[in-house]
């Protein structure tokens, strides 16, 4: 394989027909409500064998309106809106304290489908943010007790020992208590899935909040 960006990124091609199905999306087909939607696809993600369908891009912006963008885990989705987790005190933390308003992005190749999110963002109850935690992994735990993420780090060895440190209380302590672990849930004003189609015309159906739970649904060029 060549070391030439350029080469590189002219060699590749998505939506290969050996490992990608694109199945029709009709759009008169499609609930009133996006949740069940987005529902549907991602069971057909799991069922259709993407890897690790849970992961999405969380975009967000700090004080300045400066523009950030990372992969986190989705921890559920229902009537209240999608939930993600990180540290208070993280980066993405404090830019959600001070502009609590983002933007959520799935992408499953494998059926060559996207749903696009964006809309305010609230902080559940800390209750909630503990039963989160302590329902997830021993690792899950442990990484939220290492703590001080987003903060610099003086070497790797200043991580391994408090990491070690952090592992054995998660596994003494299966509820020890993460006080900055904080439960986020993001109630969309707008909702986009993306169906990619092998002649290019792409399905776009846009849900948009018009009043409460209402939503207006719209087609786009793709």
């Amino acid at each position: 394989m060549g070391t030439d960006l350029h080469e590189l990124l002219r060699s590749l091609r998505v939506w290969d027909p050996a490992v990608t199905e694109l199945p029709p999306l009709d759009p008169a087909g499609a609930p009133g409500d996006p949740l069940e939607l987005f529902t549907r696809w991602f069971a057909e993600a799991v069922a259709a064998g993407e890897r690790e369908p849970h992961t999405v891009s969380l975009a967000t912006a700090d004080a300045e309106g400066l523009p950030d963008a990372r992969i986190v885990m989705l921890h559920g989705a229902d009537a209240d809106g999608w939930a993600f987790a990180t540290h208070a005190d993280s980066r993405k933390g404090r830019h959600l304290a001070a502009r609590p308003y983002a933007a959520l992005v799935f992408y499953w190749p494998v059926l060559g489908r996207q749903v696009r999110l964006r809309g305010p963002v609230a902080v559940a109850p800390a209750e909630e943010a503990r039963a989160d935690l302590h329902a997830r992994s021993t690792g899950a735990l442990a990484a939220a007790l290492t703590g001080r993420q987003s903060a610099e780090l003086g070497s790797p060895e200043e991580l391994a020992r408090a990491s070690e440190t952090a592992w054995e209380r998660a596994g003494r302590e299966p509820d020890a208590p993460v006080a900055s672990w904080t439960l986020y849930r993001l109630r969309p004003d707008e909702v986009e899935f993306f169906q990619g189609e092998a002649r290019r015309r792409h399905v776009r159906l846009a849900y948009r909040r018009t009043d409460g739970d209402a939503w207006d649904r719209r087609l786009l060029w793709p």
